[in-house]
């Protein structure tokens, strides 16, 4: 319920408290306030209890988180009826992501296939997805750009 409040938060909340309500009746507060939870807690404990029976047998092992979309649809996707363990184990991120590299940067998907094959046996399964230049593509005297190194400007684009 309070899985993410921090030390800090939680302190912040004791101090308020005890400003708010005092050190004296603090206490009382706080045995009121566990009270009313457990009573919350055994009503709805109870209203479960009371729709399982009215369900019947069939709905013995129903439970009522089931009805979480979320819950709902992990439940489904992990029933293997439909065969969606095979799709998973069958796609690559990695080589879809090496191919898409390679897509972008202009190489030759075959050639860089098997380099991202080795890359990922060596090195550890690992991509290299930074924006490094490639320096065997790049002459050697031109470490600035010089005007011949201009992509052509189309009027029409801007």
């Amino acid at each position: 319920m309070f899985n993410d409040i921090g030390a800090l938060e939680l302190v912040t909340l004791v101090v308020l408290a005890v400003l708010v309500f005092g050190p004296d009746k603090l206490p009382k507060v706080i045995q009121d306030v566990t009270r009313t939870i457990r009573k919350i807690r055994e009503f709805s404990d109870s209203a479960k209890q009371d729709i399982r029976d009215e369900l019947g047998p069939e709905f013995k092992d129903f439970e009522f988180e089931d009805l979480n979309p979320k819950t709902f649809i992990r439940k489904q996707l992990d029933n293997d009826e439909l065969g969606l363990k095979e799709l998973r184990s069958g796609f690559d991120l990695k080589k879809e992501m090496a191919e898409v590299t390679d897509a972008v940067h202009g190489r030759d998907t075959e050639a860089a296939a098997a380099s991202s094959a080795a890359a990922s046996s060596s090195g550890g399964g690992r991509i290299d997805m930074s924006k490094k230049a490639d320096l065997s593509k790049r002459p050697e005297k031109a470490e600035k750009p010089t005007a011949d190194d201009r992509p052509p400007f189309d009027a029409d684009a801007t």
